[in-house]
């Protein structure tokens, strides 16, 4: 039997050394549900959940928000070795607010497949006039009507740096490339502005001090990478930067938030 796949890491302790499961997970940051398939053998299932549990903890702190970020408020349902797709490592699926991963090929997919779910979750939070299915981005691009608020000038503020060049009067050579391999492959994948944007994310999170390549891995050294399908230097930069200071108003709002609940909750001592 092969031996169980080494993953890379380096990044703060996030937990104690007692082993953890799917429950820990669950409760830790507040999923909806969260179900592993029946083929995933209880050794299995006891490793995925460490790596899952460091991997969700260090992707709560490369964005500088609480747990609730990371479920988006408790919405977020998660699958593991379970609901496969043919030739798909991972997917999410905006019908039921899941993401789900693949057993053997899903990890290094999770901050893609996260972003998939923070875009769809934000748009009807954005933008005023989008369907239920609709993703942000896509609205975006669409020039759906936006709902004023200096969190959602922020989020615009990556979409414009991902998909536009500096003068923001044209496509960026991101988008061109996407574009090019679409052309070439007969469909629409890469430009799909979901799809630029949760790649731009993969970057944005692969460049953070902390290093998990159970969370994301491939924007630098793949063929994808090598192709252009991933943002490079002073572009890379510039993305990085607006997503730094939209996950920096959206965790900072969120934890002041939580503040506050915590204040008016009434106190176990009273009862």
């Amino acid at each position: 039997m092969a031996s169980p796949r080494q993953f890379y890491r380096r990044g703060p302790v996030q937990r104690d050394r007692n082993p953890v499961t799917f429950v820990d997970v669950r409760r830790k940051f507040g999923f909806r549900s969260i179900s592993v398939g029946r083929w995933v053998t209880q050794a299995e299932r006891d490793r995925a959940a460490g790596l899952f549990y460091d991997a969700l903890a260090d992707l709560m702190t490369i964005l500088r928000g609480p747990e609730i970020l990371i479920s988006l408020r408790e919405t977020l349902s998660f699958q593991y070795g379970i609901g496969g797709r043919p030739g798909t490592m991972a997917f999410y699926e905006p019908a039921s607010r899941t993401f789900s991963l693949a057993k053997n090929a899903g990890p290094g997919s999770i901050a893609h497949e996260w972003f998939h779910a923070l875009d769809h979750y934000l748009a009807d939070k954005v933008f005023s006039d989008v369907s239920g299915r609709t993703y942000a981005s896509e609205a975006w691009l669409r020039d759906a009507t936006p709902i004023p608020h200096p969190l959602n000038d922020r989020l615009f503020a990556c979409f414009r740096a991902i998909m536009l060049d500096e003068t923001g009067e044209n496509p960026s050579e991101l988008f061109r490339v996407s574009c090019a391999a679409d052309k070439a492959n007969g469909n629409v994948y890469f430009s799909d502005p979901a799809e630029i944007s949760a790649r731009a994310f993969e970057a944005f999170v692969q460049d953070a001090t902390i290093s998990n390549n159970f969370l994301v891995s491939g924007t630098k050294a793949t063929e994808e990478a090598r192709m252009g399908l991933y943002p490079t230097g002073a572009h890379r930069q510039r993305i990085n930067a607006a997503f730094s200071d939209y996950f920096s108003m959206l965790g900072s709002a969120l934890h002041a938030q939580n503040a506050r609940t915590a204040d008016t909750a009434p106190n176990s001592a009273d009862h």
